[in-house]
């Protein structure tokens, strides 16, 4: 007996390995486990970064979108992949397990490649070159089954992307014992490292497999990315065996929707002192034996806290639908949700910024000298800056600034997660100060060059670089201090859900991009002239107004 129970105290209750049996402590997490996440982490981002940084040149010169559209479609795209993270979430919490979305999501992405790089190997699914021996120059934007073909290859990757975003960090997370000290620590470094390896896979993408895509080709270029994503589904299955997997719950959007209803709808009801709220005022043996089926004594023994009082009628001896009835456990949970959503809406902006690396700022450079010496630099390769920013001050923060900031602060975090992601905001903020300078002084040597000049302008691109730098250290502080918040503060049944937050923001702010170029183009054009941001020419835009 003895023995049976101690067999029974090594498990981890709630998590399985990866072939379905119970989680054994010492055997299963931790963070060598986790490493394997890591690995995949550099291998994952390199496989998208490498064509989302540089898509806006690729639609502009080869499928011959005008920047504007062009600039659209890359956010759009980028916004679909981050918004679909919380699919990935929601299918890990609900119906498998990270380590299985993760699997399916490598191979959806994978599809997504190959089909982009055969569109790039094949002059015959492109649209023709364009033709400059006339005064203008006339370009036959792509449509048809070759623009079918390219968005389907593009949302293809964007559904691959979505699912790893989603299950990746919060698969690495949940190799942790939050009950512990030292889990929770390793956590939190397993977060800032997981942002060094986001970075490390970017700083080869940006450089590398770009310059390979602006001397080689971009068959070469989706080539490589088709490649890594396709090497990192081994690497992420050789950890298997020490993998813990949370075992799924069933459907978080189901409680929250179940939660949100059962409220309305009793609050819509006349209350009577028999319609108390389960087991504040009534114990376990008072309530019917078919609610007590529905909510167990341990969670409805505890009162419902006083916050957004009105969910707490979701949780009444006598609902308007019997279907409706919510323990207090749930609508807690429905509560904690809630109380992250305002954290959520306050980075939006923050990644609107962001977009703006990935599309006018690098069009920003390809207009501009990109020669350091006898180097010729390609203009996406511009993120190199904050990314390896990122990587210098991410080990920095971790071994040296927070244990300062532990000491000092006696807390077991240090600094917060809404401190990291304050500071983000206000980084964000000078960002785009900086950029909108940066943009003047290009319009100025345009100006005494020639706006319709099609030769790069006598000004260096490493002016471009001091937004670079902004932006990525903002996103160093708020992408890793999201995450860790949102699984933190996360039930236990909606961890992966909540983690992909991060991501869905991201999407939001390259959605609220779009909406506002749009906007800006509406509003400032009239008949006969065009707007902010339309156009062929970049040279022609009022992008520092936009700014």
């Amino acid at each position: 007996m003895e023995v049976e129970s101690q067999e029974l105290s090594n498990i981890w209750e709630g998590y399985v390995d990866w072939k379905k049996k119970p989680a054994i402590k010492g055997r299963h997490g931790g963070m060598f486990a986790a490493s394997f996440v890591l690995v995949v982490e550099v291998m994952e981002n390199l496989a998208y970064l490498a064509n989302a940084s540089n898509l806006v040149l690729y639609l502009t010169q080869f499928m011959h979108f005008s920047p504007s559209k062009a600039a659209n479609h890359v956010t759009d795209f980028m916004g679909t992949a981050f918004l679909l993270a919380l699919l990935g979430g929601f299918l890990s919490d609900a119906f498998f397990t990270t380590y299985q979305i993760y699997i399916i999501s490598a191979l959806v992405e994978f599809l997504g490649l190959v089909i982009l790089t055969i569109q790039a190997r094949s002059s015959s699914l492109k649209p023709p070159k364009c033709d400059r021996t006339l005064a203008t120059v006339q370009c036959e934007q792509v449509h048809g089954l070759k623009a079918a073909m390219l968005f389907l290859g593009l949302y293809l990757v964007a559904l691959g992307v979505g699912g790893i975003k989603g299950s990746l960090p919060a698969h690495g997370a949940e190799q942790f014992d939050e009950n512990t000290t030292k889990g929770r620590k390793q956590r939190s470094t397993f977060f800032n490292y997981f942002v060094f390896c986001l970075a490390f896979g970017a700083l080869i993408a940006v450089t590398f497999v770009i310059w390979i895509e602006d001397n080689k080709g971009w068959e070469w270029g989706f080539g490589i990315s088709t490649l890594t994503i396709l090497l990192s589904i081994p690497v992420f299955v050789a950890g298997s065996s020490f993998y813990r997997n949370k075992i799924p719950s069933g459907s978080p959007l189901t409680t929250i929707f179940k939660v949100l209803t059962g409220a309305i709808l009793n609050n819509c009801i006349a209350r009577s002192p028999s319609n108390a709220i389960v087991n504040m005022s009534l114990s376990p043996n008072d309530i019917a034996p078919q609610q007590q089926t529905v909510a167990k004594a341990h969670e409805d023994t505890e009162p419902a806290s006083t916050s957004l009082k009105f969910l707490n009628q979701a949780a009444v001896t006598k609902p308007a639908y019997k279907f409706l009835q919510c323990s207090i456990k749930q609508v807690e949970d429905v509560k904690i949700v809630l109380r992250v959503l305002p954290i959520f809406g306050c980075t939006i902006m923050l990644n609107c910024c962001l977009a703006q690396l990935s599309t006018f700022s690098v069009q920003q450079a390809s207009t501009m000298n990109t020669n350091i010496w006898s180097l010729k630099v390609p203009a996406a390769s511009l993120p190199v800056f904050p990314v390896m920013f990122i990587m210098f001050i991410a080990p920095i923060y971790d071994h040296i600034i927070i244990p300062f900031a532990r000491k000092v602060t006696q807390s077991e975090m240090g600094i917060s997660h809404l401190q990291r992601v304050g500071i983000g905001l206000l980084l964000s903020i000078m960002a785009m100060a900086v950029a909108a300078l940066v943009e003047i002084k290009r319009k100025r040597v345009a100006t005494r060059t020639g706006l319709d000049t099609h030769e790069p302008l006598p000004i260096t691109f490493l002016w471009i670089a001091f937004q670079y730098l902004f932006l990525g250290s903002a996103d160093l502080f708020t992408l890793a201090g999201l995450m860790e918040f949102f699984f933190t503060e996360a039930p236990a049944n909606m961890k992966s859900l909540a983690t992909s937050l991060s991501f869905a923001s991201l999407a939001m702010g390259y959605y609220l991009s779009t909406m506002i170029v749009s906007v800006v183009n509406s509003a400032t054009g009239s008949s006969g002239h065009p707007g902010w941001l339309s156009g062929e020419n970049l040279n022609h835009y009022h992008l520092e107004s936009y700014l």
